[in-house]
């Protein structure tokens, strides 16, 4: 049962539709279908009242069984029928597309710190992979530069709400450091709760980088405890994926 099912609790009025919501009638419906309450008094047709609340509902991260359980209890409270399918077409695809929409909006980025997301940096292997030329043997020219960071004592607690933005916030800040360092293409990302990672190429300068990065890191956090080393890529894609599984285990 959806979130609705406690607010439905009243005499079920007769089939024939009423001209106007009662405030008691009204006061039942489920939250966000007073528009399709009122469409359902006054006349035959909801769906587009039924098309604005399922968009609202999805935008509001309600699920789609919440939203059709709302129309279904909405409709037995006003005219004592079940839902018809051009209601819940419509509410369900007005809750499709607008979840669609926001799938489509979200970053690549985390949110929190702004590095790329675990996804990406395994998408952008996986990409550095196949434009490797068939046969290439030797060490891969790509490498993995990671930064471990131990969470300070300040950060250790019950792993609340404020627990989590503080080390958002810490990892943010040590990847906006290992951008100056490596501030070309290089793709930075996260790797779980206490590891950042740079796709950099292997070339001449990249011990000295890397050098750079550690040193300016230490300055950074003072105290704290950051470890920072590179790992050579294997030679396949699927050993990639399986080296990346091992470095977001702490």
């Amino acid at each position: 049962m959806g979130i609705f099912a406690t607010r439905v609790r009243h005499t079920v009025v007769g089939p024939e539709a009423a001209a106007e919501l009662s405030e008691e009638l009204r006061a039942a419906l489920p939250p966000r279908f007073e528009a399709v309450g009122e469409a359902l008094a006054s006349g035959p047709d909801p769906v587009a009242a039924c098309g604005v609340v399922g968009r609202d509902l999805a935008l509001d991260g309600f699920s789609l069984e919440e939203a059709l359980d709302g129309l279904r209890t909405s409709c037995r409270l006003v005219r004592g029928t079940e839902p018809g399918f051009d209601s819940v077409r419509a509410l369900s695809v007005a809750w499709s597309e607008s979840t669609l929409a926001y799938l489509n909006q979200l970053s690549c980025e985390d949110p929190l710190t702004g590095l790329a997301s675990l996804a990406h940096v395994r998408t952008r292997l996986s990409e550095l992979y196949r434009n490797r030329s068939d046969g290439a043997t030797g060490n891969h020219p790509y490498v993995l530069v990671v930064v471990d960071f131990a969470p300070a004592a300040s950060d250790s607690g019950a792993g609340g709400p404020a627990d989590v933005l503080t080390h958002a916030l810490r990892a943010s800040r040590l990847g906006e450091t290992a951008r100056t360092v490596f501030a070309g293409t290089e793709t930075i990302g996260s790797l779980g709760s206490g590891r950042i990672v740079v796709i950099a190429e292997r070339d001449d300068r990249l011990g000295q980088r890397t050098a750079l990065l550690r040193r300016m890191l230490a300055a950074r956090d003072g105290h704290r405890r950051v470890r920072v080393w590179v790992e050579g890529l294997p030679g396949t894609d699927r050993a990639a994926a399986a080296l990346l599984d091992e470095l977001v285990r702490l």
